[in-house]
Formats: C-alpha cells, structure tokens, sequence
C-alpha cells in the first residue's frame, strides 16, 4: 500500500480565540494563526509532531473544503506524549484542565495495536474528547 503516514485531519470548532488559547495552554504551537486573525489565511492549524497538523475550521464554513457531516465537538484524537504520565498530568494541571478518566492502560497504535500504554482523557472546550497516551520506554 503506497500510504505511508497522516499529513493532516482536519476538525471544525466554534469559537476560534477559545480554541487558540486552549490549546496553547497545553503547548501546541498554532500554524497560521496570525495569518488567520489578519484574514489572510481561511484556517489554521496545531503542529502535531514535525510533519503533521491538525487543520482548525472556523464556524463560518466560508470559502474551504470540510467534510460534508463534520460537527463540532465530533473529534476522538489521540496524542502521543513523549515523556511520563506524571508530566501530563503536571501540564494539565497547570493549564486548568481536569482530566475526565485516566490514567488508564489502553492499546495503541504501535505495532498494528499490540503495544499498550497509559492514557489520560480529557475534553476540549468544544466537547473533543482528547487523550494523550504515553508508551513504555
């Protein structure tokens, strides 16, 4: 199969300074949010690792391509965190967000799912349910 990886995925929210500072919150670094502010770009996006993003639709559905059923709060996304769960539960606490279950051992990605690591779930502000997993070292 010549599919080698994600680029990006994209997720509408509805209120976009929220969203922003939210997420800033937690570390992610926003691609194109002054562009977006300015009007010179139609979205932005979170850095997600080197290579890939997560493209962030405004509400207004104006002027770009977004799937036909995407509904706020729809997203289910799983970062993986380079570090311990002791520090994910440290940056959570420090940007105000409480964790909604976790830590929990899950099964991940790696290895066609065969890898399990240590999950912590939280909810964005428009209702994502995010989980950051860490993986044995």
């Amino acid at each position: 199969m010549p599919v080698s990886g994600f680029d990006h995925v994209a997720m509408p929210t509805a209120d976009c300074e929220r969203f922003i500072a939210f997420y800033e919150s937690l570390g992610f670094t926003i691609i194109d949010r002054d562009k977006w502010r300015k009007g010179k770009a139609k979205i932005f996006a979170l850095q997600v690792g080197p290579n890939n993003k997560i493209n962030i639709h405004p509400p207004d559905k104006k002027g770009h391509l977004r799937g036909k059923g995407a509904a706020i709060g729809c997203g289910d996304l799983c970062f993986v965190w380079d570090g311990a769960v002791e520090e994910v539960l440290a940056m959570l606490k420090r940007a105000g967000v409480a964790p909604v279950d976790g830590p929990v051992p899950r099964p991940g990605g790696r290895k066609g799912g065969t890898v399990t690591g240590t999950s912590v779930y939280i909810f964005d502000p428009d209702g994502n349910l995010i989980e950051f997993m860490v993986y044995p070292k």
